[in-house]
């Protein structure tokens, strides 16, 4: 190219691509990481490709790369733009919320469409410092992947100082006895309990009683279950 040895072009065109891909990216506007939609990730990881491809391809002219940045920046900008103005359009390319949690209860039909598996729910919301699943009234999954959650009206946060001290209970983890339809030998393991006296307690005589619950945790303290069954 031009007389200019190849390592020499690697060198301005991962330049080139540095500061295009620096100016896309600030006009675009800033994002968390975690915060990124769909459309977001793929136009992300497509500019990154080109810009990679460029910066090492030195025989495919540079500005072939710069028009296809340019055509994947554009794309993401009228998306931008449109889906500001129809939110029909903004729906179908970003996603929308789905509730997974209505009313202390799984919803099993938009787990199951959102591919989310139940230890993968539990798992979010232990991030959101929620351990027991009877503390959340609503958990709402949003299009960046983030998991959003109203506790019910006795976990809203207080002021320890309006507390009386003394009846504060010790903290404990709720014991796990049934995953989408499978029993949790360890978590009967953990209470001194049989597979008999769980199907005993929830009435299980089949093994299509045992596919309908989705979870089924149990509190040794006030001898209680909260189970939740498939809603499909």
């Amino acid at each position: 190219m031009f007389g200019i040895q190849p390592v020499l072009w690697v060198l301005i065109d991962t330049a080139v691509a540095f500061v295009y891909l620096f100016i896309i990216s600030k006009i675009l506007g800033k994002k968390q990481i975690a915060q990124l939609e769909f459309i977001d990730y793929t136009v992300g990881i497509s500019l990154g490709s080109i810009a990679a491809e460029m910066a090492t391809n030195t025989e495919t002219p540079f500005y072939y790369f710069l028009i296809a940045m340019t055509i994947f920046f554009a794309l993401a900008l009228l998306v931008a733009i449109v889906g500001r103005k129809c939110t029909f359009l903004k729906r179908v390319l970003k996603g929308k919320p789905v509730t997974l949690i209505y009313d202390g209860k799984i919803n099993y039909k938009e787990l199951k469409k959102n591919k989310i598996d139940v230890n993968d729910l539990l798992s979010m919301l232990r991030e959101k410092n929620y351990f027991d699943i009877s503390d959340v009234a609503y958990a709402v999954f949003e299009p960046s992947g983030e998991l959003s959650v109203m506790p019910v009206g006795a976990q809203k946060p207080l002021v320890m100082e309006d507390l009386d001290k003394s009846k504060i209970e010790k903290a404990s983890l709720t014991n796990v006895m049934i995953v989408d339809g499978a029993v949790s030998y360890s978590g009967l393991s953990e209470i001194n309990k049989d597979e008999d006296w769980l199907f005993a307690r929830l009435n299980i005589k089949t093994k299509e009683d045992l596919n309908k619950i989705i979870l089924a945790v149990y509190d040794d303290k006030t001898d209680e279950f909260n189970t939740h069954y498939k809603n499909c």
